[in-house]
């Protein structure tokens, strides 16, 4: 079984390779979409954030209302350590979970936002970083999340630099061109893990 993490800043294009590495047979485990499970309504993890932040963390029909909690904890970096106490062990414990049901030979990708700012590299047999350029990530949120680019810098400015997640990589993947282009490199990189599965 070959483990490897799949990172990149906001923006950067991580879940575009996320999903052509699905596609070509990986088993992508999504960090944030588990994030997202594990504090769904009725579950514990949702129970300890509105313990934590208050009940104006809640929508109406009793989810979590993400802007209004990301709004709290990404000024606040005493808040975002709260958050991450509650919401990191849940998200640990299904990874693990997912893990133990694979088999032997899967190609593992975890897809992990703040591997480099979590100091997780060494958890992984191969760190994939998506790279882009900080402008170019501050135009694609804008147009494809309509966020104003005030919030967007202030999310690039809350993650690791890229030179810090370029010097935890083994693999760089751009994506500062055409979707051609980054198919090309995807498929490249695909060819390299099955060798180096194959290798042991």
């Amino acid at each position: 079984m070959l483990k490897i993490g799949l990172t990149g800043g906001i923006g950067s294009g991580k879940s575009e390779v996320a999903k052509r590495l699905s596609a070509k047979g990986a088993m992508v485990i999504d960090a944030d979409r588990i994030a997202r499970e594990v504090v769904e309504p009725g579950t514990p993890g949702l129970a300890r954030v509105v313990a934590t932040f208050g009940e104006e963390v809640l929508r109406p029909d009793g989810s979590l209302n993400r802007e209004k909690l990301g709004s709290l904890v990404f000024a606040d970096s005493e808040k975002l350590a709260a958050l991450n106490s509650i919401v990191h062990p849940l998200v640990g414990e299904r990874v693990a979970e997912l893990q133990r049901g694979a088999a032997d030979d899967t190609i593992l990708v975890y897809d992990v936002p703040l591997l480099v700012e979590n100091n997780l590299a060494p958890m992984y047999d191969v760190v994939i970083v998506v790279d882009a350029p900080d402008d170019l990530r501050i135009t694609r949120l804008a147009e494809h999340r309509g966020m104003p680019e005030a919030d967007a810098k202030a999310r690039i400015a809350a993650q690791a630099s890229r030179e810090e997640r370029l010097a935890a990589a083994d693999i760089v993947i751009p994506n500062d061109g055409p979707l051609e282009e980054l198919d090309a490199r995807v498929a490249e990189v695909w060819q390299d893990l099955l060798a180096r599965a194959a290798r042991g």
